[in-house]
This record gives structure tokens, sequence and C-alpha cells, in this order.
């Protein structure tokens, strides 16, 4: 692990450059806030650097055979797959993410690796259409955008990017990636070191250990790039989108969510509950597709409250290094006070509390509050920590007028007896994703992932990232002497 936390340097045209800011950051343990590694922040002029060398070196990339763009990344998968080990430790300090999550996480980047050797030969091989001219073929190809800027956050840091990077790099874009600094050796150097082990062409990508204090907007507003993909807030994202569309760049947006989970009255209770405590406890909470509401029948409610809690209270919180730890730390001081504020706001405006958590440091153990209206500011609030809501409804049809009246789309779920009428009440809720009977935290890379309303723009997941990460191009090639009109 160690020469993973040396790797506390931005990646620029093949290089591992030194930070030229006059500013350091420590990565720090979000667990005990020890040290992990220092870094010295990059500044403007290398952001600029970095997306020159991107635009230079993607004309040459998108030209390569499809044999070397799957060599490369059959072997920047053996690398991940060879220190596998050290990254889901690394993974565990940096990020704060238990043993279960950490472990998850690099299968995900893993199977990211997958889907995109899959979307290899998409921009070599076009589709021909019919032509109402006779003797014309029209053939249309994918092309590479071009350069793409990759934003991603703290809370999946590994996935977020290689869910962007790989893809991208298949297609025969460049990137330029900005992990967020908290963590930036997960989030960007090992991606960076699997690329560069792998054999990429220098220049074809780039990471960037910085922050928005010492850039600014310079990742966003740089000429070269063509499309921003970003995960993260929504209010981030209407800036980036404010941005982009003055510039007149694509977007790929995975925002925020308030997501709904419906137990309806034909519900299993204790599936329910076990539903329930995986969807809103998974990583602290900070996940933008976890259960933030459980809205839950009538019928049912007393004893998925009295089931419900009693699980809560089993959970176990605290170091995420040790296996059996459920619960480990939010990612910094500032985000526990953040989530103790809620909590305090809650108790003031009297919500039935039923688990009342503890706050140790960054480790905060659940809170539960029962009786939420939904239209209460803790129901309406992307909560991002181990505070679940559970919200009584009159009725099934009540549950899905609750779940829509919300501004956000991201994930969505509903447990019931009847699978066929989960599918069909699937239709009706306005996200991405609806899982029946399963939680509203779940992601796999071969489907499409994003949200409707203010929790995106676009989807993520093969085949759907092509359509993102691609422009069509029509070449119609008139094969017989056409006679003109005129």
């Amino acid at each position: 692990m160690q020469r993973f936390e040396n790797l506390n340097k931005s990646f620029i045209n093949g290089e591992w450059v030194e930070g030229k800011s006059q500013r350091n950051y420590e990565i720090t343990d979000p667990y005990d806030n020890s040290i992990i590694t220092t870094v010295r922040l990059a500044n403007v002029d290398q952001v600029r650097e970095a997306f020159e060398a991107a635009e230079k070196a993607q004309k040459e990339w998108a030209k390569t055979t499809p044999g070397q763009k799957r060599e490369v990344l059959f072997n920047a998968k053996a690398f991940l797959e060879s220190n596998r080990d050290e990254i889901v430790q690394l993974l565990i300090r940096e990020a704060g993410g238990t043993v279960l999550k950490s472990s998850f996480e690099l299968m995900l980047a893993l199977s990211d690796l997958d889907e995109a050797l899959k979307m290899v030969d998409k921009t070599y091989t076009p589709k021909d259409y019919p032509s109402v001219t006779p003797g014309k073929v029209n053939r249309v190809y994918k092309l590479p955008v071009g350069v793409i800027t990759s934003i991603a956050p703290f809370n999946f840091p590994t996935h977020v990017g290689t869910r962007t990077i790989f893809p991208a790099i298949a297609l025969g874009n460049s990137v330029v990636h900005k992990p967020d600094i908290q963590t930036g050796i997960t989030g960007g150097s090992i991606i960076a070191k699997a690329l560069e082990e792998a054999g990429l062409p220098k220049g074809v990508f780039n990471s960037i250990l910085t922050d928005i204090e010492e850039t600014g907007d310079a990742i966003l507003t740089n000429p070269q790039s063509s499309l921003i993909s970003f995960t993260g807030s929504t209010a981030v994202g209407r800036h980036i989108g404010k941005i982009a569309g003055g510039m007149l760049k694509k977007v790929a947006l995975e925002l925020g969510g308030n997501n709904p989970m419906l137990v309806l009255s034909d519900a299993d209770v204790d599936h329910a509950v076990d539903i329930a405590v995986f969807g809103k406890f998974l990583h602290s909470g900070q996940i933008c597709a976890i259960t933030n509401r459980i809205i839950v029948h009538k019928n049912l409610y007393q004893d998925f409250i009295t089931k419900f809690v009693d699980r809560v209270k089993g959970l176990t919180c605290g170091d995420p290094k040790n296996p059996n730890t459920i619960i480990g730390p939010v990612i910094n001081s500032r985000q526990a006070d953040k989530i103790m504020g809620f909590v305090d706001d809650a108790k003031k405006a009297g919500y039935k509390m039923v688990v009342e958590g503890e706050r140790n440091g960054n480790v905060i153990s659940p809170f539960v509050f029962a009786d939420v209206p939904n239209n209460a500011p803790l129901a309406c609030t992307e909560l991002f920590g181990p505070i679940a809501t559970i919200i009584p409804c009159e009725s099934d049809e009540e549950a899905m007028r609750f779940a829509n009246d919300t501004e956000y789309g991201l994930s969505s779920a509903i447990v019931t007896g009847d699978i066929e009428k989960g599918e069909r009440l699937a239709l009706d809720i306005e996200a991405g994703a609806t899982h029946v009977n399963d939680a509203t935290a779940n992601e796999e890379s071969n489907v499409p992932f994003g949200g409707v309303k203010q929790s995106g723009i676009g989807r993520f997941g093969y085949e759907w990232v092509i359509e993102e990460f691609t422009t069509s191009k029509w070449v119609s090639i008139q094969a017989e002497k056409r006679e003109y009109p005129i």
C-alpha cells in the first residue's frame, strides 16, 4: 500500500509531476485523522497543460487499432486485479469505506473495465441506412467526441472515475480527470498508475490533484474539452450546466437524490427491513442512490418500525478496517457537523426519534426518525449520512404520490408481494431507476444509470454511455451517377 500512497503527484502527459501551487493538501484517514500523504496541489497552468496534452494525444489515440486499445485495457485490468488487496485497503483508509463497501467498489471498477472492452469496436463499425436516392449508401459512424473532462466525488472515488474513464478511452477519447482531493489517490492516482503500466500513450489520460480554491473553473472552461462528465451535488451540477451550455459542451451529470423506498400493503415486512437496512446504511449513507425516505403503508407501519429499530440497534459502528464494521466514518468533520445539524433540526421540529445515535469523531451511529411528514425538511433534504426517515402512508396510491413529490429523480424502490404490480408501478415513479424488492442503492456496469428532474442528465453504463461519449457522423456514398434537377 505504501507505494500507492507515494503516488501523491498529478499525472500529466505521461509524467508524474509535482504541483506548482504554493499550497499543500494533507489527505487524511477520516476514521482517526492520521495523515496518509501530502499533496502539492496543481495550479491553473498545469490544468491547461493537461488539456493541451490530451487534445494532442487524442487524435493519434483515436487512430489506433481495436487490438491496441484492448491490449491497454486488458493490461490495466490485470494491474488492478494483481493489486486488489492493496487498493481495497487504501480505499478503506482514504474514503473511510468498510471492507464490504471497498471490496464492492473495486469489483464495480473491474466491471466498468469489462464493459469498456466491449465498446472498443463501436467506433470502427459503421451502420448503413437506406436512402430515397437511387445508388446512395447512407453510412453512420460513431466517432469519439475528443477530450472529456471527468470530475469524481469522494464517496465512490475509484468506481465513479472508472465508469467515465475506461469507456471514454475505449471509444477513442482522451481524458482529463479531477478526483476529489480528499480521495485523490484512490480516485485518480491508482487509475493513472494502472493505465501507465498498461502502456497507454502519453497524454491520453491525465489526473489532476488540485481543488477549486486553487484552479477555480479552469477544469470547466478550457477550450479543448467537448464533454464534461460530473458526479456530485445538484448545485454544482447546475453551475457546470450553465458553463457548458454557454460553451456548447455536452454534459453527463449524475447529481443528488431523495430516493424513496415504498413498503406497500402486501409487502413482506421482514424482507422490507432487510432491504431498508442495507439501502439506508451502506457506506454510512454517503451514496447518491441511498434510501432517503422509507414510506410504509399504515397496516405494516408499527411492525416495520419495531423490526427495523431492532436491526439498526445491532449494527456495528467504528473502525472500517475491522471486517465486522458496518458503519464507518463519514468523510470529514464538516460533513459530520452537517449531519448532526440535521439531527438537531429534527429534534427541534419534534419528530419522533426511535433510535438515538451518537457521534464519536467522524463516526456517527444511526439515528432513526418516525412519523415524519413527506413534506418535512428532514424528508426533503438529501441527508448523505446515517439518518433514517420513516414516513407513514394511508394507501399504496398515497405512497406513489409521496414518492414523486420531490424535485429529485435518481433511484427508487418498491417492496411488494406482487411482482407484476411492482413492475407496473415502477414505470410510474419519476426516477432513472426503480428496483422491485431490492434496495435503491444499486448499480451495475451493463445497464443505464442516471437520473431525471434535478438528479441529472445522461446515462452511464454500457451501451448507453456510448451515446454520451461519441458523436454520430453521417457519410453518404453516391455509388451511381445522380441526375440533379437543376
